[in-house]
């Protein structure tokens, strides 16, 4: 028996230093992040997670992509008393509908999610507590999309899947007790891309109610410029370091994973599509105040012919939301958007901000100062929740509540 947990733990010590050995990052948390001791072990935690799930797939035991999904979904939550929950479907699309146990005459709001992953993990599990938390604090019926995941449905299946769950929803609001015209929209991270995209899908639908806003929480939404002062600032901070970043959107759009050093150069942007979005991605409309932590002036590349022919997936409205034309940009609805501080992902959601405020939207926007990306997602997971989280979730229900 003593052989037996010798070879055990022996072997376990083998596998734990291989994962460190396939992805261990260094990781620099700034002393504007108040709890980064805990930070500083989350990072520990899912450095291992990734390099455990490389390691496994290496060696033919698991893929990486289907660990990282158990991973996400480990500890579910307990039964809500409160919440009538049920699965069912959008045609051929898997949700989880929430309902408010608490009596009303009056329709309700509806609010449908869309989770993170960068395409290929999260799900309806792993994003029960955010779901929950919404429905019983704005009194919504909320609705999770378990739209399909890369790679085995590559993209740009789960956006079609969330368009096809936002139209159907829609279309039958008043059949889940949710008036139509208060319909709102939101995701984090991917989830907030994905968020956009379908907005933008939908801005010129004369036959659906139009959306009453959007949410979009710390969003990707474009590859033209990856050194903008947020991916330079932000770089090796926990828990989407740049570089990481970048490989798993080009896993999620199945691209060549070797380029990664030319994309952060710009080399994938021809001097047309340069000359075309320069008008809307630029450092130059990132404020001051963002750029005190550090920025120096990228230096200017030539693009690489085989390069730009192979990103063009890249510069879609669906992968990129804020490259999306004027016309469709000045029909958007309401919107939120939360940043934080220390997230690679920051100047996307300033940039946009600025587009749809100079085209008259409505925008509310939450900076967390001391947030990070991921931040709002964690802040429900018990000890691996910080303040920052807490205070965007309080940020996004008092947005909702006047919706």
């Amino acid at each position: 028996m003593e052989l037996l947990l010798a070879i055990f733990l022996a072997v376990f010590t083998g596998i734990v230093a291989i994962a460190f050995y396939y992805e261990h990052p260094k990781a620099e948390i700034p002393h504007g992040i108040s709890e980064r001791q805990k930070l500083y072990v989350l990072h520990y935690i899912m450095n291992f997670g990734f390099g455990l799930a490389a390691f496994l797939e290496k060696v033919g035991i698991i893929s990486e992509v289907h660990l990282l999904r158990v991973i996400m979904e480990t500890v579910p939550p307990l039964k809500d008393p409160h919440l009538l929950i049920k699965d069912s479907s959008f045609e051929r699309v898997k949700v989880r509908i929430y309902h408010p146990k608490t009596s009303n005459n009056s329709q309700r709001r509806g609010i449908l999610y869309f989770h993170g992953g960068v395409g290929r993990f999260g799900s309806i599990q792993a994003y029960e507590r955010t779901c929950r938390y919404f429905c019983r604090n704005t009194n919504s019926v909320v609705v999770s999309v378990g739209y399909r995941l890369a790679p085995e449905y590559p993209f740009p299946t789960q956006f079609e899947d969330c368009l096809t769950a936002a139209v159907h929803f829609l279309r039958t609001a008043q059949d889940h007790g949710v008036d139509p015209s208060r319909v709102v929209i939101c995701g984090d991270s991917s989830g907030g891309t994905l968020t956009a995209a379908v907005a933008q899908a939908l801005v010129n639908r004369r036959d659906l109610p139009k959306l009453r806003a959007q949410i979009l929480i710390y969003p990707f939404l474009q590859c033209v410029d990856l050194d903008l002062p947020s991916y330079q600032q932000n770089d090796k901070i926990p828990i989407l370091l740049k570089e990481r970043a970048l490989v798993l959107g080009l896993k999620y759009i199945n691209k060549d994973l070797n380029a990664i050093q030319e994309l952060f150069k710009g080399c994938h942007v021809s001097e047309d599509l340069r000359l075309k979005y320069q008008k809307w991605v630029s450092p130059d409309f990132i404020p001051h105040e963002f750029k005190t932590r550090g920025y120096k002036p990228s230096q200017r590349y030539l693009p690489l012919k085989e390069m730009c022919e192979q990103a063009e997936t890249m510069f879609d409205p669906v992968f990129s939301p804020l490259l999306a034309e004027d016309s469709v940009v000045a029909q958007l609805p309401e919107t939120f958007i939360l940043t934080c501080e220390f997230d690679v992902l920051r100047d996307d959601g300033l940039l946009y901000k600025k587009r749809l405020e100079d085209h008259g939207i409505k925008v509310t926007w939450c900076h967390l100062q001391e947030g990070f990306h991921g931040a709002v997602f964690l802040a429900l997971l018990g000890i691996f929740g910080f303040r920052s989280g807490t205070k965007g979730l309080e940020k996004i229900v008092n947005f909702l509540r006047l919706m």
